[in-house]
């Protein structure tokens, strides 16, 4: 059966082959007898393959053109779509990141001016520890930068007219008591009187030296040798800012042993440039920068006068120490801060990006964790803040690590300011 197949397969193949042969023969033939030629036959083949070429090319670019028409512009204008939509940043990497998205809507804001200023202790609630007369140091009991209360010893002294003083009170104290035990029926009125008064103006004059009622009261021919000897107090509970002396050393009546103030509540000595046109009243707002700490203040006082020193005019703030970071003789910055007339649209000055071409840019957030940056105008600067023109309120909007999405676009290879 198979032999048979072979044969027949085999008889189809000759005869194929010579039909071949004739049909190329006739061809031959026919050119050969002035119809035609061999070079015009392989001419007008070639020419009928190079058409069947051209043909196959036209419909090639017709293909690719299709092709670009229906695939590459739809690749472009999805690229296009993938820009405007920016990037979108996973909660996760957006916390770690620290990205903050708020709604931003009209609100008064404060412009500020700036001014150096001082802490000073508060003159109102500090109190100047002095002896009264000329005396002699012989001991402290409080130290710089120590806080103490209400009739706490400061610091004893020793003085010739304290010792004079306090043996006249000895002497009048016990004669007004013996004068006051006979009455007035043994002796006379005006006996009575001249005792009584001369034990006043004892007791008065150990009070003007600076003795308190009850070291007054503690005198007695027991402390004789103690006599000249007397202990300053606290008048008021506060801080020793100040205790220039040591001991041993003579003081006059009035010069400063001790400083106590205070520093629950300060003053701030701002100094502004008397050509500079503030309109300040009392309790106008302003904000103290210390060390990257932030403290409301308040104008308390306004001088009119120029200092003569450093040329310039005096405003005093009072401040709240609560937290008793602050203390007399530091170097703060002052922020006084004067409210709009209006609500503006503000936003932090680290939301704002500038683009390649200059223009300004905030990072608007669509839908959550989405972001584009829309291009806005900037307006008037309002301490931390600046007022924006562009976007509508209520509009979420990244204002902080607006230059991590914007690195992160880049990243992408997209351009983060939609250019």
């Amino acid at each position: 059966m198979n032999t048979i197949f072979s044969k027949k397969l085999l008889a189809v193949v000759i005869s194929s082959l010579l039909l071949g042969l004739t049909t190329n023969h006739d061809a031959f033939a026919q050119s050969s007898d002035g119809t035609g030629s061999v070079a015009k036959v392989l001419k007008q083949d070639v020419k009928e393959h190079k058409d069947d070429h051209d043909d196959h090319e036209k419909g090639h670019e017709e293909d690719k053109g299709d092709h670009d028409e229906h695939g590459h512009e739809g690749d472009n204008k999805e690229g296009e779509e993938e820009h405007e939509e920016g990037i979108t940043i996973d909660p996760k990497k957006m916390s770690l990141a620290n990205i903050k998205v708020e709604s931003v809507k009209p609100e008064y804001q404060f412009s500020t001016v700036y001014a150096p200023g001082e802490i000073k202790a508060n003159g109102y609630k500090s109190y100047v520890v002095s002896p009264r007369t000329e005396s002699v140091i012989i001991s402290r009991h409080a130290s710089l930068g120590e806080h103490v209360d209400k009739g706490q010893k400061l610091v004893t002294l020793f003085s010739e007219s304290m010792s004079q003083a306090q043996a006249d009170y000895l002497i009048a104290s016990t004669e007004w008591q013996r004068i006051k035990k006979l009455g007035n029926k043994t002796v006379s009125e005006s006996r009575l009187l001249q005792a009584e008064t001369t034990y006043n103006a004892s007791y008065g004059k150990l009070i003007a030296l600076g003795l308190t009622e009850k070291a007054i009261k503690s005198i007695s021919n027991k402390d004789i040798k103690a006599f000249g000897q007397y202990t300053l107090t606290a008048q008021r509970d506060g801080v020793v800012l100040q205790d220039d002396f040591i001991q041993g050393q003579r003081v006059d009546a009035g010069d400063t042993v001790m400083l106590l103030a205070d520093e629950k509540k300060l003053w701030v000595e701002a100094k502004v440039s008397p050509n500079k046109k503030l309109n300040l009243s009392i309790d106008s707002p302003a904000v103290l920068k210390l060390e990257g700490q932030s403290y409301n203040a308040k104008v308390i006082q306004e001088a009119h006068t120029i200092d003569p020193i450093t040329r310039t005019r005096i405003i005093r703030l009072g401040v709240e120490n609560s937290d008793d970071n602050l203390h007399s003789g530091m170097f703060v910055k002052v922020y006084f801060q004067f409210a709009t007339k209006q609500k503006v649209m503000a936003v932090p000055e680290e939301a704002l990006i500038r683009s390649a071409d200059g223009d300004w840019t905030v990072f608007v957030e669509d839908h959550p964790g989405e972001f584009k940056a829309v291009e806005v105008e900037l307006g008037r600067a309002l301490g931390g803040f600046r007022e924006i023109i562009g976007l509508d309120s209520g509009t979420r909007i990244v204002t902080k690590g607006a230059f991590f999405v914007a690195s992160e676009i880049a990243k992408g290879g997209f351009d983060p300011h939609n250019h």
